[in-house]
């Protein structure tokens, strides 16, 4: 199909927060697609939206969003705790769902969206958009293909000094808030990535007044290698990923969850190269999602139940290590 003749897929989106507004603005940047309806619990939320990005039309409901005929795929950036009856909702009406990371609280609520999922025919997937980037699939290819051979150790953070209340939605336990949901999956996202399951976990963290962690370290050991992980909203860390290989190094550099540079480190030599994009980074995961919808899969092979329900599963091990209950 020429891009001519490309089918246009009508997006919705479910919760208007700061996620949302890069998905928005990355959406204008893929061709065949459409922002065409969003939806908030609050109407006035909804038409300042609508009117800042041009969407067609708003809605104060999730289930008027659902219910509209022309929706083909629905974005979820609603807070973790809605994200099964969220999903749900959508799947049982028969719209495409991508819904943002983690995919739920628990494997058992990612377990019940998969079965929702299959039982209507309908797509769902994971947003967990740096897996689509050309710049992690680079260094996962890297790693596949063995460049700098096998890897040794992986070490990767994600830390940046919260501004946020306690009651915010990022901090608030009863949503899923705290470091280790929302910021420490990256790291954990790329040690399943590359390395695959571990054979044990360690793990440790600090806690806010409200129970919601506030940082957690990780370490997962393999049977010839070790991830190093780390999450916190207390302090600036590099977040930086760093691949030590038997004849190399292969660094993603600052921000490595999103677009942009790696350095390859082998006999002294470094090379370095450059995938920072002028969109947020939010559009490969649309494109490929869209390609999903036209060929009318089911389920993706860059993002798999299976893969989901392994990193939901890793999450549920280390809050269990950790003592972490929602």
């Amino acid at each position: 199909m020429s891009k001519k003749e490309t089918k246009i897929i009508r997006w919705g989106i479910l919760g208007l927060g700061h996620i949302a507004r890069k998905f928005s603005q990355d959406i204008t940047s893929v061709h065949g697609t459409e922002l065409y309806a969003v939806a908030s619990r609050s109407y006035q939320k909804a038409s300042s939206f609508a009117n800042e990005f041009q969407v067609s039309i708003s809605y104060d409901s999730y289930e008027s969003l659902v219910k509209d005929p022309l929706v083909d795929a629905v974005y979820i950036a609603t807070p973790h705790s809605f994200h099964k009856a969220h999903a749900i909702l959508c799947l049982q009406h028969k719209k495409a769902v991508l819904c943002e990371k983690p995919f739920a609280m628990n494997l058992q609520e990612v377990t019940e969206m998969i079965r929702v999922a299959k039982i209507n025919n309908t797509l769902l997937m994971e947003a967990l958009w740096t897996a689509f980037s050309p710049h992690f699939q680079y260094v996962k290819n890297s790693i596949k293909n063995k460049n700098f051979g096998k890897v040794i150790r992986l070490e990767a953070d994600f830390g940046f000094k919260s501004t946020h209340s306690l009651d915010s939605r990022v901090l608030k336990k009863e949503l899923g808030g705290g470091s280790l949901l929302d910021i420490g999956i990256y790291p954990v996202f790329l040690a399943l990535s590359t390395l695959g399951i571990p054979k044990y976990i360690e793990s440790t963290a600090t806690f806010f007044t409200n129970g919601a962690d506030s940082s957690c370290e990780m370490i997962f050991n393999y049977e010839n290698a070790k991830a190093i992980l780390k999450s916190t909203f207390l302090k600036e860390t590099p977040t930086e990923a760093i691949f030590t290989c038997e004849y190399g190094v292969i660094k993603i550099n600052t921000r490595f969850h999103q677009p942009t540079t790696i350095t390859l480190v082998q006999n002294g030599i470094e090379e370095h190269l450059d995938f920072s994009a002028e969109t947020f980074g939010y559009n490969f995961e649309i494109e490929h999602f869209n390609q999903l919808l036209r060929d009318n899969k089911k389920e993706s092979e860059l993002m798999s139940f299976s893969f989901s329900k392994d990193l939901i599963a890793t999450l549920d091990s280390i809050r269990k290590n950790i003592n972490l209950k929602y």
